[in-house]
């Protein structure tokens, strides 16, 4: 009979505590998680200077809690998701995805299948994210012409993506921080397809099952960003000295848009609005809030003589050049995407468009939620979400090198989706930082650093897409949570929730054990990160597989596959919230399918490791 373990060293009861906040503080959205990454980053260092703790294997150094910057695996997620960012910024797989397309138009059901497992496999060799960006529209606007429903295809496109991630050590971040941590602890380093064969067993019964219950367990869900009629944006018109809007009254302001223009609101000075009585007459420095699709908007500002911008403000040049040089200019819309330098941005701060000299217009923000826009003077404390569209004017050229560069998502039906004279070199380049790797030739740090110098070289991308595709957020949560695991290891903390563990479960049968460490870190995963809790587990797998006598590959196993098995919300992955935004999907939506999905995979991997398929002897 096991007895209930004693009580922690105080300094591993303070270190279980910090991990119990730094997990509530990272399931709170609208705190960011770097800042909470960096407090209890913060927290740990001050923590162990001022307290000194020596363990068994000597005192520990505060500032050991900082290596994590230099971790091998850290840095080599950020290597792949440069080399990711090269295949995305030359388009190269864009006619991939085209031709998919295409083959819709001959069997919708037969496509989707095919998008699923070819989304899958494209997920064992490059972050998701991008992936998903570059399918979503492409995938919308097929659905829109070949009549299929859109909800039965974004989120199962999205969660093959994430069962794909889950075959290669390369797949997810998550895999590569657990292949680090458990070679660390002293484990035999995983190659790259040494636990592909129980996802793939598993994966192709939950795609299978997605595909075929997916368009019948959700409900029909409009596309908000990326629907096929016009999009209704918000934009602010300035009436200037010399509009013909300025003097009359709204009555003769309406007749000169032949009774078309929707004028929601007058402002006359900041932040004081009037009533819109027919007789008001317009000011010089009155604005306008108008709202209408892109054409609209621009037949607005034509006949009014009202920029959208104002032209008194600094930095406003493209504004003042939109009525003299009208047909030189174009119109765009950008879709913010998760991956885009707009996310998170006000317009005022979105130094990309001032680069490409591109002027917001309007913004158009799906569901209920308003969006104003009010001009550089004033400009909007807005940020933009994931699915919002911005309407932008620009010079022909401006437009098309923007979309050219990759950075962000434009939805303008003049430019082609890109694919540039580099778009081969890049596949190549990606094929053989795989390959390299794959047959052992060199470690997977080595060849995904040669990687980003070759796509570098190659001129691939360029240092403002290497800057772009580094994530801060995933670079201080990563460094957070691997000093945090240290401090549970160093401490004994690992050692007591073990036995803790092993108090209530020890009784049960190797697969049931398995089966336990990987319901819990796809419980966890669902609250916070799929890194933070691959690597806050992997080392209690250690501790558990020794505390019961149990091998400890099947455990870490379990614990990789756990924390990429977030289908249950649509907070589990950042992928889950891009299909949310693109598809017009609900929370309980994911349920809906995520569920059975969930319950398919985890009980068909656990069955697997437990028979010793994938593990090796």
């Amino acid at each position: 009979m096991n007895t209930f373990p004693g009580a922690p060293d105080p300094h591993a009861l303070a270190v279980i505590l910090l991990t119990a906040l730094a997990i509530g503080l990272f399931s709170i959205q609208r705190i960011p998680l770097e800042t909470s990454g960096l407090a209890v980053l913060t927290v740990l260092v001050v923590g162990f200077q001022l307290f000194p703790f020596t363990g068994p294997e000597g005192p520990v150094n505060p500032v050991g809690f900082l290596a994590g910057f230099g971790n091998p695996a850290l840095v080599t997620v950020v290597a792949l998701l440069i080399c990711s960012k090269a295949l995305d910024v030359t388009g190269a797989l864009h006619v991939v995805a085209r031709r998919l397309g295409n083959f819709w138009s001959h069997s919708p059901r037969v496509g989707l299948l095919v998008t699923l497992f070819g989304a899958a496999t494209a997920s064992m060799f490059m972050n998701n994210t991008p992936l998903v960006a570059m399918v979503l529209p492409v995938l919308v606007a097929v659905c829109l012409r070949t009549q299929t429903s859109v909800t039965g295809v974004l989120m199962p496109v999205g969660f093959a993506t994430s069962i794909g991630g889950m075959a290669t050590t390369i797949g997810t971040s998550t895999n590569l921080l657990v292949v680090d941590i458990a070679a660390r602890l002293g484990l035999e380093p995983f190659g790259m397809f040494d636990f592909t064969l129980p996802v793939l067993l598993a994966g192709s019964a939950g795609i299978l099952l997605i595909w075929l219950i997916g368009p019948l367990v959700l409900p029909e869900r409009s596309a908000p960003s990326l629907e096929l009629g016009p999009r209704i944006f918000h934009g602010v018109l300035h009436v200037t000295e010399n509009s013909p809007a300025a003097g009359r009254t709204l009555t003769e302001i309406r007749a000169m848009t032949d009774g078309r223009i929707q004028l929601e609101r007058v402002e006359r000075g900041d932040g004081l609005f009037i009533a819109r009585l027919p007789t008001l007459v317009l000011r010089p420095g009155d604005r306008l809030y108008v709202r209408g699709d892109s054409r609209r908007l621009k037949e607005y500002e034509r006949v009014l003589g009202t920029p959208f911008r104002d032209p008194q403000s600094p930095g406003s040049e493209p504004a003042a050049r939109w009525m003299e040089e009208s047909a030189q200019q174009r119109l765009a819309e950008i879709v913010v995407t998760s991956a885009s330098p707009l996310y998170g941005q006000t317009l005022a701060e979105a130094g990309l468009l001032e680069r490409y000299k591109l002027s917001p217009i309007a913004v158009h923000a799906p569901g209920s939620r308003r969006f104003e826009v009010s001009g550089a003077r004033n400009a909007p404390a807005q940020r933009l979400r994931l699915g919002d569209v911005v309407l932008v004017q620009g010079d022909a050229s401006a437009i098309d090198g923007l979309k050219q560069s990759g950075q962000v998502l434009v939805l303008d039906s003049a430019v082609d989706l890109p694919h540039t004279a580099r778009a081969e070199i890049a596949v190549a380049i990606m094929a053989g930082v795989v390959l390299v790797a794959a047959l052992g030739l060199l470690p997977i740090l080595v060849s995904a650093l040669v990687g980003v110098v070759a796509c570098i070289a190659t001129r691939c991308l360029q240092w403002q897409h290497v800057r772009s595709a580094i994530d801060a957020n995933l670079v201080v949560l990563i460094v957070a949570t691997l000093a945090m695991g240290d401090a549970l290891m160093e401490t004994g903390a690992t050692v007591w929730i073990a036995n803790v563990f092993v108090y209530f479960a020890g009784d049960l049968s190797p697969g049931f054990v398995i089966a336990v460490v990987m319901l819990l870190a796809a419980i966890v995963t669902e609250i916070v990160t799929n890194n933070a809790v691959a690597i806050l587990m992997t080392p209690m797998a250690f501790s558990i597989g020794h505390a019961l006598g149990l091998p400890v590959e099947p455990l870490v196993l379990a614990v990789m596959f756990g924390a990429n098995l977030s289908f249950l919300t649509p907070i589990g992955y950042q992928t889950n919230l891009m299909v949310m935004n693109a598809g017009g999907y609900r929370f309980t939506d994911f349920t809906r399918l995520g569920l059975p999905l969930q319950l398919l995979m985890w009980t068909m991997l656990s069955w697997l490791l437990a028979q010793g398929v994938g593990v090796r002897n």
